[in-house]
């Protein structure tokens, strides 16, 4: 797949903004899409090989998690289906929104009572996890996705028209 830079578009820079092309942007979500993607993967797959569901429900269930085996199934999968949803930057904004809900929950029932610092199990990586998948699923996956290519209304997030066809 070729990437025709000649088409890209400006967009107005506030004062003192760098990212102003619409190249860098994609490339500054393409990074955000991936490294939030690789943590999501590393969890769901920690909770389906080393701890296994049965572990992570049993888990879930000394938290307070409601449903814990149901809710173990969810997490697990969702993480790690989610991430490499947004690793491969595909149905980004549907990813999204399941892993910033399932780290709602996680943050709701879980790390809120509990600081902010993840050393005390408090809530900062919950919190920025769930940010970050919220505001993926708002801006979408960008130009280096397979969202692109398959659905280019879901590269440019909710409610945003796609400005160009996908190239091929």
């Amino acid at each position: 797949m070729a990437v025709s830079w000649a088409r890209y578009e400006t967009v107005p820079a506030e004062k003192g903004s760098f990212m102003n092309t619409v190249p860098l942007r994609d490339l500054a979500v393409l990074f955000a899409r991936v490294a939030v993607g690789v943590i999501f993967i590393a969890h769901g797959w920690q909770k389906l090989t080393e701890w296994g569901l049965d572990g992570t429900a049993a888990a879930f269930g000394q938290m307070g998690v409601p449903l814990p085996t149901a809710s173990a199934w969810f997490a697990a999968l969702v993480e790690l289906v989610g991430g490499v949803a947004l690793v491969a930057g595909l149905a980004v904004p549907v990813a999204g929104l399941l892993l910033a809900l399932n780290m709602l929950g996680a943050f709701l029932i879980v790390h809120l009572g509990n600081g902010v610092f993840v050393s005390t199990n408090g809530f900062e990586l919950v919190l920025t996890l769930g940010t970050m998948a919220l505001l993926l699923a708002a801006v979408g996956a960008g130009r280096f996705s397979l969202d692109r290519i398959i659905a280019p209304r879901l590269s440019h997030g909710v409610g945003r028209p796609a400005s160009e066809p996908a190239a091929v």
